[in-house]
């Protein structure tokens, strides 16, 4: 459990490395919670969903707008959770790559195409425009692609003993004496 919150106690701290141990076990420990939100966000929207029928099959006004409101209430729970976690979750993605002796900027492999998606179909949603919406699709693959690349990098072990990022997080004696720039 210490593993899944060292990322938290390390909110936005993008310098130095992270072992894989805490990278996972962080990611595990998101992915987990996300599990446990959409479980509980099927019950709340199956249980609002029996109550806004109507003894015929038919769904009543009253009970349609109370499922929309628990929907929403939980939507604004999930990107307030999200918010939350994408400053840690980035600070260890990147810290991660200061481990295997990359650059920090590695992750923008997969945020550049996806945020220019976002961007992208929003546009292609504002004008109507399938081109666009097509050409933000290509982009999207593009970042799957980079998510791809990402996900290889982070499983390949660190450097042994420090590099130009920090001392080994598994430190030994590989670490005394040593000094950084």
């Amino acid at each position: 459990m210490e593993w899944m919150l060292l990322p938290l106690k390390r909110y936005a701290e993008f310098s130095g490395r992270s072992r894989r141990m805490e990278f996972w076990m962080f990611t595990l420990g998101v992915f987990l919670l996300y599990l446990v939100f959409m479980v509980v966000a099927m019950v709340i929207g199956l249980g609002a969903m029996g109550m806004a029928t109507s003894g015929n099959g038919g769904l009543a006004a009253g009970g349609m707008m109370g499922f929309l409101g628990s929907m929403g209430i939980l939507a604004v729970v999930f990107v307030v959770i999200w918010l939350g976690l994408i400053v840690p979750t980035l600070a260890v993605q990147v810290r991660r790559l200061h481990d295997t002796d990359r650059s920090g900027w590695w992750v923008m492999i997969y945020w550049g195409p996806v945020l220019l998606s976002w961007v992208l179909s929003v546009g292609a949603a504002a004008n109507g425009s399938t081109g666009v919406s097509a050409i933000g699709g290509i982009v999207s693959l593009l970042g799957l692609i980079g998510a791809i690349v990402l996900l290889v990098f982070w499983c390949l072990p660190g450097t042994t003993g420090p590099n130009r990022y920090g001392p080994d997080p598994l430190g030994g004696a590989s670490n005394l004496g040593e000094t950084f720039s």
